[in-house]
């Protein structure tokens, strides 16, 4: 069987994306990490997480990003393709890390035991 390729995708900066970076690290997950900061993120990619992911799990209505947006803004991220390209232009409402293993999401967010029920 191929070795399966396991990308983390988030922002350097955020702790949740920390801790799940050093838990990969330190119990010798093989990673790429994609900074969506830097990298961006495209309609299509979002659409194929959504495959795997429910819409509202994936979009962080909690973060800071998400509360400084205008009210018509917040509007538009009601439907999917609303909250699709907030997502590209905003990448940081998007919860996580988003943790891709062969091109499907397999986590949201960071969980210790959920990480290594999914890499152990």
């Amino acid at each position: 069987m191929a070795a399966s390729r396991t990308i983390v995708y988030g922002i350097p900066n955020c702790d949740t994306v920390k801790k799940a970076r050093t838990w990969l690290e330190s119990n010798g997950v093989a990673f790429e990490f994609h900074d969506f900061k830097k990298a961006g993120l495209t309609a299509s990619l979002v659409k194929a997480w959504l495959a795997d992911v429910p819409l509202d799990a994936l979009l962080n209505r909690r973060g800071t990003t998400w509360r400084g947006l205008t009210d018509d803004a917040k509007a538009a991220a009601g439907s999917e393709a609303g909250a699709i390209a907030l997502m590209v232009e905003k990448p940081s409402v998007v919860k996580r890390p988003v943790v891709v293993v062969d091109g499907r999401v397999k986590s949201l967010g960071f969980s210790a035991g959920e990480y290594a029920a999914l890499f152990g």
